[in-house]
């Protein structure tokens, strides 16, 4: 086996032993393990059926036990028993393993592990046994319990739901009392330690509860169909008890990361190409008993990046169900833009006013209901525009902000053929030219970038700029950066309250002003930059104390400073003896006063500075390795070598957002 397919197939294994890996690939036929989820019938020397992967009506789909390989002719899908299990049921390449290994009862045997690593393993499966046991538990108390057929089951009828439903989603009923649950487990063996991990009971010094006691249960089951929280409805009318209490996150269940109905809804999704994406529990079984089985919920939470390419790994086609509640609907609007930004294209249903997917599914029968989400699923645009417009339609200024809303949604779309047609939409719906949009969108997309390129700059300075080094080295006799800083508190001494800048708060959507000093000063603080000059960082720091004060004038406070040097630097400064901004003016790159091109310079001379700033700690780490290799101190030299490493990336960042090149060798 080549070296680098060994060291990959190794890593996609993960402790797996190497002999039970191949152990599980000589038990595992492929006509036994295909033969699990599609009919198969003899045709020649292979075997045919239809394909689960995409919908045909003639079978394409064919199994050689000779080869040990699948191939549908129509979707193009082929492999070996272990790719099939991994296409089929969404699993990585270990888990595929442990399912096949499951199946033929195969002893999984681990590569030698640490003991932290096997204590988090045992802990997590122990936590995942007695969720099962525990959906059991509440599915019995709900079947084969006066209590749970008179409370629990009583309800769900009421509400609607069939047996088969309640059967298909395991629902249960967590009995009234203190502790009823927690004591049949602790009977059966179960450790009170896991019972607390997964929050299936409470623990205090002096009392012991079950969390859900008197709610009915839904399970949360993961991708690959195991039991890994709860959901429980309460049955009680007090205003003051939460209706849907959920499992706390722990080892198994993080919240953001899980969709309700996800592994019953799963192959319906691949099989219409199409996921539904509802709020509740309620909502999802209502649907499915209507025949709509591509649905999974969010459990009342906003809806996650996580949760988003959850669905995106079985299709790429999502319409959200929205309640018929105005306020609701805007205030779920930015799930829409995290959905688009994933390449996701997205479709909207509202359902009529004071409606949930529950209650409505209900009202009608399951032909009625597909012809509605038929006649009324609308593309996210023309539903955004209309929910909008509503109100503004004579108000130039709202109007004008509803325009930046929408293309905010859609420059967020990677692909630009998609992009480009949500764009003539827009500009057809809002009677807008096309061109007047596509100037928006660079815009936003000039902003996005900018901003993103200052994070990394921003990281890469923080890890490079350490202050201890593994080998002393000397203190420069000069400042490295003195041009820069002369520079900069110039702008701060002459034009520190000057606005540069108005930025938009997402939260309120108040504009807020930036003058000179509130930018620089946040830029260097954020940067943890700082002179090595003691006179120029008094300046700064005695800045940033003062600057905020009411009547606060830099300049009679600087030139009248009791202390002799810094009222002798800012004087020279303000005397115009340093010749940067002449500088400035030599490369041609600013024509205009000072004062009319703050918004330019100040950025400017910041992303200069920082420049500088990185070359003298790129030539610093140099003299460290040179200095470590002399003495020998390896460790050192490689501590060096990673600083050096970051401090060259962080160089390229700054000079491509200079426009300047990096010489490399």
């Amino acid at each position: 086996m080549n070296l680098n397919v060994k060291a990959l197939f190794i890593t996609f294994a993960g402790m797996i032993d190497q002999t039970t890996i191949q152990q599980i690939l000589d038990a595992a036929e492929i006509a036994d393990v295909v033969g699990e989820f599609v009919t198969l019938k003899r045709r020649g020397t292979s075997l045919i059926g239809l394909c689960p992967f995409h919908n045909e009506k003639t079978p394409s789909f064919n199994v050689s036990q000779a080869k040990g390989i699948y191939k549908c002719f129509g979707c193009s899908k082929g492999g070996s028993s272990v790719n099939f299990i991994m296409e089929h049921e969404h699993l990585s390449y270990t888990d595929a393993l442990r399912w096949l290994a499951k199946k033929y009862n195969i002893d999984i045997r681990e590569r030698e592990e640490s003991p932290e690593n096997v204590k988090e393993r045992n802990d997590r499966e122990s936590q995942l046994i007695i969720s099962e046991f525990a959906q059991k538990f509440f599915s019995e108390q709900l079947w084969d319990t006066n209590s749970g057929r008179l409370v629990g089951l009583s309800y769900l009828r009421q509400r609607g739901m069939r047996d088969d439903i309640i059967k298909k989603f395991g629902i249960g009923y967590c009995p009234e009392g203190k502790d009823l649950m927690t004591n049949a487990a602790l009977k059966e063996g179960f450790r009170m330690e896991f019972l607390e991990k997964t929050g299936l009971t409470i623990k205090r010094e002096d009392w012991i509860r079950d969390r859900f006691a008197g709610r009915v249960m839904f399970p949360i089951h993961g991708i690959s169909g195991r039991v890994i929280g709860f959901g429980g409805r309460t049955l009680m009318q007090d205003k003051t008890i939460a209706k849907y209490l959920n499992s706390p996150e722990s080892d198994i269940y993080h919240k953001s990361r899980v969709l309700y109905g996800i592994f019953q809804a799963k192959r319906s999704i691949i099989q219409q190409d199409k996921c539904y994406l509802v709020e509740g529990y309620t909502d999802v079984t209502s649907l499915h008993q209507a025949g709509i089985e591509n649905v999974v919920a969010s459990s009342g939470t906003s809806l996650t990046i996580d949760q988003i390419r959850l669905i995106r790994r079985f299709t790429n086609n999502v319409t959200i169900i929205y309640d018929g509640d105005q306020a609701g609907i805007k205030a779920s609007m930015r799930g829409i833009d995290m959905v688009l930004e994933e390449g996701i294209n997205v479709k909207v249903l509202p359902l009529p006013e004071g409606e949930d997917p529950d209650s409505f599914s209900r009202s009608m029968s399951a032909t009625q209901l597909a012809q509605y989400i038929k006649d009324n699923e609308t593309d996210f645009i023309n539903f955004k525009t209309k929910l909008l417009l509503v109100g503004v339609e004579k108000d130039p200024i709202s109007r004008a902000k509803l325009i930046t809303d929408i293309v905010s949604s859609i420059s967020v779309i990677p692909h630009e053929i998609v992009r480009s047609e949500y764009l003539k939409e827009c500009s057809r719906l809002l009677d807008v030219r096309e061109e007047i949009l596509y100037n928006e969108i660079r815009k936003l997309k000039t902003k996005t970038e900018d901003e993103m390129i200052k994070h990394q700059e921003r990281e890469l300075i923080r890890e490079a700029n350490v202050k201890s080094q593994p080998v002393p080295l000397p203190v420069p006799e000069n400042n490295p950066c003195e041009t820069e800083e002369i520079e900069l508190l110039k702008l701060l001494i002459k034009y520190g309250l000057h606005k540069i800048f108005e930025v938009e708060n997402p939260e309120t959507g108040d504009v807020e002003t930036i003058n000179v000093a509130g930018y620089v000063l946040s830029e260097l603080d954020a940067d943890q930059l700082e002179s090595v000059n003691p006179v120029i960082r008094a300046v700064f720091d005695e800045y940033a104390v003062h600057f905020e004060e009411p009547n606060f004038d830099a300049i009679k406070y600087f030139v009248n400073h009791p202390h002799n040097q810094i009222s002798q630097l800012v004087s020279d400064i303000l005397s115009e003896k340093n010749k940067l901004s002449e500088f400035w003016r030599k490369r041609g790159s600013f024509i205009e006063e000072e004062h009319e091109i703050l918004y330019q310079l100040v950025p400017k001379v910041l992303q200069e500075y920082k420049l500088r700033y990185i070359s003298y700690l790129i030539a610093q780490t140099e003299l460290g390795i040179r200095k470590a290799s002399e003495q020998n101190d390896f460790e050192a030299v490689q501590e060096y070598q990673k600083k050096y490493q970051k401090l060259k990336a962080v160089e390229k960042l700054l000079c491509g957002h200079l426009g300047r090149r990096t010489i490399t060798g």
